[in-house]
């Protein structure tokens, strides 16, 4: 799959807003202590990306009901869906001068709205960072029993590759800035549960 940015102008995939506020001072202590230690950006981006995918747990995962979306409130409240992490990743790599995007899939999900397994769909969020002039998706939305979703430039090690036998979709798409259909039904919803409801089913 060919992938497509948004906007011709990569300094898009740089920029900070309300959502990917990378100039907040946790993101930047964040950034700074993952950069410690290791010798170039590639190193840094499996760091953070690491670091969202293992220490941020899937609110889902860890039966957590809060909602969040700002990049800096990921980070400080460490929970979050795919979308939210997808969010606290860009902003990490992103502080860093990684150009980094959005991207999606329609996966099918179960009556509990998790990623993949059932019979409803949902939109689920991923990165893709840009290296040596290609992007790379990434899925940092946590492993568990039958998802091993690792950092990959040679090959996607996506958390669930998609089944176009049973409608699955990947988007080609590489937004500079989240989705604003996944945003708004982040923003509204009160928490998790409801979230599940109002989450887009295809984009």
């Amino acid at each position: 799959m060919e992938l497509i940015q948004n906007t011709p102008d990569l300094s898009a995939y740089l920029a900070a807003d309300e959502v990917i506020d990378h100039h907040h001072p946790l993101v930047r202590e964040t950034a700074a202590r993952l950069a410690e230690g290791v010798v170039d950006s590639y190193g840094y981006a499996r760091a953070a990306y690491e670091f969202v995918r293992d220490t941020v747990p899937h609110s889902q995962d860890a039966g957590d009901p809060r909602v969040t979306w700002r990049a800096s409130d990921v980070l400080e409240l460490r929970t979050g869906i795919c979308h939210a992490k997808a969010h606290a990743l860009a902003a990490l790599l992103r502080a860093e001068d990684i150009p980094t995007a959005f991207c999606y899939q329609s996966l099918l999900h179960d009556d509990d709205g998790d990623d993949g397994g059932g019979s409803g769909h949902v939109v689920h969020g991923l990165v893709a960072v840009r290296f040596n002039g290609a992007w790379h998706r990434q899925d940092c939305r946590g492993n568990k029993p039958g998802v091993d979703a690792r950092f990959s430039l040679d090959g996607e090690r996506l958390a669930f590759p998609v089944d176009p036998q049973s409608n699955e979709v990947d988007y080609p798409v590489l937004y500079a800035e989240p989705h604003p259909v996944v945003l708004s039904a982040l923003k509204a919803a009160p928490d998790r549960p409801h979230l599940w409801k109002t989450l887009p089913t295809a984009l």
